[in-house]
């Protein structure tokens, strides 16, 4: 697969990870490294809240503190460098919203949170009658009209405006999730049931769930293109996966999954820290994969495998980064690095209480085990 198809995994400063496109430049155990909004917040009184996610400009001078911070902690990480004065990495729409675009525009109010994303106001999930009735469209239907009357739409292009106008680029990438994560946002558990109650209904909710996210993600990157961003990728976030037998994964969600990643020039999908193998055969019928991840119980060798052209990532938990001595975290790292390397590493949501050497430690880890992983 040539490199301009792969991506690389990517969390945005206090925001939920996503993709972006590899460079080239990629180790064989590259850290994707990435902290809470509670870890800012404990240490610098960043306010999360609604402010962050609406005025481009008070999120600007947020990151910018939050960058400097973090280079002074971490200086061996070259993406926490800070890049010139203005920042222009800062001047980005990564994170808005957090996880909550798509199920916002599906009608869930939002609730600002100071130090942590935001999320459904008052936990609510949407009834079946109101979904039945939505103006979402479905695919092929008209979407510049419904998107028009949505305020988290309207004032997410507001604020690529001001971006534009201020800074004459509009850098970031949006976390559009994926089709299961967004019903299961905006149904809660009831989506489980509707499986086996109603298949009609639930292939409906979920072909409108993926219509929604390409005309989004289409219309976004199209005006970041335009401003000279040059994006055009899709990471579809699978974090429930395993909540799924494969054969209802394959039925209900791998034709939607396939149909939209021929829409991008890069395109991945996001398994979180789960055991993808019993995914893997029809994982493998998507063509444009550019990047894929599991947790580390996964059959890590057949992955390297079936995959062996896609950038390939394995999370680690930050609840292990604690809890483990050095040598087993060492030890971990190790059977990665010989079985799935080359591979990102992704070590994200560190909390407020994870001493920064521990993180130190890791990234030295993941550095030694560099050279006889590239053998």
């Amino acid at each position: 697969m040539p490199i301009t198809n792969r991506l690389r995994n990517h969390i945005p400063l206090s925001g939920p990870a996503t993709r972006e496109p590899c460079d080239g430049s990629e180790s064989a155990m590259r850290v994707s490294l990435g902290f809470t909004p509670r870890w800012y917040r404990s240490r610098l009184g960043i306010d999360f809240s609604e402010a962050w996610h609406l005025d481009p400009i008070h999120r600007f001078d947020a990151l910018t503190k939050m960058k400097a911070h973090l280079h002074d902690c971490f200086p061996e990480v070259p993406y926490f460098v800070p890049g010139g004065d203005p920042d222009s990495s800062c001047a980005t729409i990564s994170g808005v919203y957090g996880i909550m675009l798509i199920s916002g525009l599906f009608g869930l109010e939002l609730q600002y949170r100071n130090d942590n994303w935001p999320d459904a106001a008052g936990g609510r999930v949407l009834p079946r009658e109101e979904l039945e009735i939505s103006a979402v469209p479905l695919p092929g239907e008209d979407y510049d009209s419904f998107l028009r009357s949505r305020p988290l739409y309207s004032g997410l292009m507001d604020q690529m405006d001001v971006l534009k106008e201020r800074f004459g680029i509009i850098p970031g990438y949006l976390n559009y999730q994926g089709i299961l994560n967004v019903a299961l946002k905006i149904r809660g558990q009831d989506i489980f049931l509707d499986l086996y109650d109603d298949p009609e209904f639930t292939h409906t909710l979920f072909g409108r769930i993926a219509g929604l996210i390409g005309a989004v993600s289409k219309r976004v990157q199209a005006r970041q293109r335009s401003s000279g961003f040059k994006v055009n990728l899709l990471s579809m976030s699978n974090c429930v996966i395993n909540m799924l037998r494969p054969e209802q994964y394959a039925e209900y969600l791998l034709p939607l999954d396939r149909g939209l990643s021929v829409e991008y020039e890069r395109f991945g999908i996001h398994t979180c820290n789960w055991d993808a193998t019993p995914y893997l055969d029809d994982l493998r019928t998507i063509d444009n994969m550019g990047y894929l991840d599991t947790g580390p119980m996964a059959d890590l060798e057949k992955i390297r495998r079936l995959f062996p052209e896609t950038r390939r990532a394995v999370l680690y938990s930050p609840v292990w980064l604690n809890e483990k001595d050095e040598a087993e975290i060492a030890s971990d790292l190790e059977r990665i690095a010989r079985l799935y390397a080359p591979c990102d590493i992704v070590l994200a949501d560190v909390e407020s209480d994870t001493p920064n050497e521990r993180v130190k430690t890791f990234l030295r880890i993941c550095r030694e085990l560099e050279p006889p992983a590239m053998e």
